[in-house]
């Protein structure tokens, strides 16, 4: 961590703030705002960090939004993110080789990848200079950040978490988030699909407690591993070998079988009862919402080691854009090369910030045949961490770039008619909260690869519309028309709910000569002229098969917050939102510098 304190000094990345803010909202509403300036602003050393409720200074600074850029991305990845994606593309597709300097240069390459495993040490490493066991045990040491006013407590949002099968054949790196419930107990929310919680279910079969070790700080790069999308068994910290040509060094947990890097900053081991289960949450994740309390397991915690010198390493989640922005561009990059192995005439994909990343994947293909796209939709759905994936839109090789987000809607549009929707059922993310029933729910695709030939609707002006449209519908308060240029323009309707939006949908067929694809939004909480955070709230909000609706060339999406008018008996939860007071208290410290304008963009 001093390493890459100094690079990102060196390298202009890094702002520092001495004035003494608290762990509660203060810092992570700072560094909220922090990422989402031009080029994700700058990463936060925080090292006046003060815990108000208890009256606790803590030795240690915080430093976060370290991954908040492209460019600090590769500043902490050593090289270029391609070159990374470039060298797995090339072991994928290495072949015996043919000739003597051909079989020399590829001995050459076998013989760099035993860097790539990692290396256990005898005795102990840096990250076990301060030991804290038994009684001594107190996460309260440690300045853990409560990000959201609505949050059940504080929570390690940057956690490397080190976990082994029961037979101790294979270990696992992920990242989930941790809530402290007391001094030496931490929620563990992994979720049901996640390599870790397998590792549970083989503990809990046999009634064992199950060992687990958490690491923070250290190479950041071990933070990413971390989230690095894997198959089931591959050990993550292989990926830090590749990427850096020198293995992980690793030293022996005190207290449990587990093995973490040397360097890291803080440890905290213990073990899970698999018998028992705790409430977990709410806490304001990345989808921008809070994620609901829910039962998970309890680590008991039996030793927490640190280094003398540390620095704690943390992120903060909530609307976008944020920093999982950027660790999230580096993975699809990287990760690429084994995605084609499953959908070889994959051309490029990219998933866009403002939908959260698994509501909706944009992907640019060959097509050879009649249903290739709805082949590979399938395909998706069921590869790996791409099998969350709520929507999806599939075009072919001569749509443009995928990144240029007009020119790419405009294609897609002028194809689109609703045969080319494919609405399924399959696996939904543990954090969505718009489907009927938890981890289950709707998936949509749209094949645009076909250039279907549509007449435009005859448009009118947003004004003559609203006013034909209250005619109607007189809960409606706005409404705003996207793309008009396009053979589907975009209405969005922004409404005060009183019954089912599909009853809604089908008093506004009358205009269908007006219309092609309407959205339905509530009139709280939403901007009819705000497409970036339309995007985020619609696709957070939909399930395909509840929420779409077709009738002729007319298409209606749901994206309205669901209750009892729907049958949805589900909870609703809240956005995630900024504390007014904490932002104010920011200011007057001459700390918040986030432009106004951004801060209604993003609907902080």
């Amino acid at each position: 961590m001093q390493k890459t304190i100094k690079l990102l000094r060196e390298n202009g990345e890094l702002r520092i703030v001495d004035e003494a803010l608290d762990i509660y909202l203060e810092i992570p509403h700072l560094a909220y705002a922090e990422v989402k300036k031009k080029d994700g602003g700058q990463a936060i050393l925080f090292t006046n960090v003060v815990d108000k409720k208890s009256g606790k200074k803590f030795e240690e600074p915080v430093l976060m939004n370290v991954f908040g850029s492209y460019k600090r991305c590769e500043l902490l990845f050593g090289r270029t993110v391609e070159s990374v994606a470039d060298e797995i593309t090339k072991l994928l597709h290495m072949r015996p080789p043919e000739g003597f300097f051909n079989k020399v240069s590829m001995a050459k390459e076998l013989f760099s990848l035993k860097n790539i495993f990692p290396k256990k040490l005898k005795g102990k490493g840096a990250c076990q200079e301060l030991e804290f066991l038994g009684e001594d045990v107190d996460l309260g040491m440690l300045p853990v950040l409560t990000t959201w006013e609505q949050d059940a407590g504080p929570f390690i949002t940057m956690g490397q978490v080190y976990t082994q099968s029961l037979d101790g054949e294979m270990v696992n790196l992920g990242m989930y988030r941790l809530q402290v419930h007391d001094k030496n107990h931490l929620g563990m929310h992994w979720q049901i699909h996640k390599d870790s919680s397998h590792f549970f279910d083989q503990y809990q079969k046999a009634g064992k407690k199950m060992p687990v070790s958490i690491a923070i700080g250290g190479n950041p790069l071990y933070t990413w591993c971390a989230t690095a999308p894997l198959p089931y068994g591959v050990n993550e910290l292989l990926m830090y070998g590749l990427i850096t040509k020198k293995p992980a060094q690793l030293v022996k947990s005190l207290t449990t079988p587990l093995y973490i890097p040397e360097d890291v900053d803080y440890v905290i081991e213990g073990w899970v009862d698999t018998s028992e289960v705790k409430i977990e949450g709410p806490f304001g994740d990345h989808t921008g919402y809070y994620t609901l309390a829910e039962p998970y397991p309890v680590l008991e915690v039996s030793a927490i080691t640190m280094k003398k010198k540390r620095t704690f390493l943390a992120t903060v989640v909530g609307k976008p854009p944020l920093e999982d922005k950027y660790m999230g561009w580096a993975t699809g990059k990287i990760f690429f090369p084994l995605l084609k192995t499953t959908v070889p005439d994959l051309i490029d994909y990219h998933m866009p910030e403002n939908a959260g990343f698994h509501n909706l994947i944009l992907a640019k293909m060959q097509p050879l045949y009649k249903g290739h796209a709805k082949q590979f939709m399938h395909a998706f759905w069921g590869a790996g961490q791409m099998s969350f994936v709520k929507h999806a839109i599939f075009v072919d090789e001569k749509a443009p770039s995928l990144e240029n987000y007009d020119s790419f809607t405009t294609y897609v549009l002028n194809r689109f008619t609703p045969k080319s929707l494919f609405i399924t059922e399959g696996i939904l993310d543990a954090l969505d909260h718009s489907s009927p029933e938890t981890l289950v729910g709707g998936k949509l695709g749209v094949d645009a690869t076909a250039a279907n030939r549509i007449e435009p609707p005859q448009l009118l002006g947003d004004e003559e519309l609203l006013f034909k449209v209250q005619e109607l519908l007189p809960e409606v308060s706005t409404l705003h028309q996207f793309m008009r240029r396009t053979a589907n323009p975009i209405t969005v309707i922004a409404l005060e709910k009183k019954r089912a939006v599909k009853e809604y949908f089908d008093a506004l067929l009358p205009l269908s000569n007006n219309l092609r694809i309407v959205v339905f939004v509530d009139t709280k909480a939403n901007d009819v002229y705000n497409p970036y955070m339309l995007i985020w709230r619609v696709t957070n909000n939909i399930d395909a098969l509840r929420d779409i609706f077709v009738s002729g060339l007319v298409v209606g999406v749901d994206g309205t917050n669901k209750n009892q008018l729907d049958g949805f008996t589900r909870e609703w939860p809240d956005d995630v939102d900024c504390t007014s007071s904490v932002i104010e208290t920011l200011r007057a410290k001459s700390l918040w510098d986030l432009p106004e304008n951004l801060l209604t963009k993003y609907q902080l």
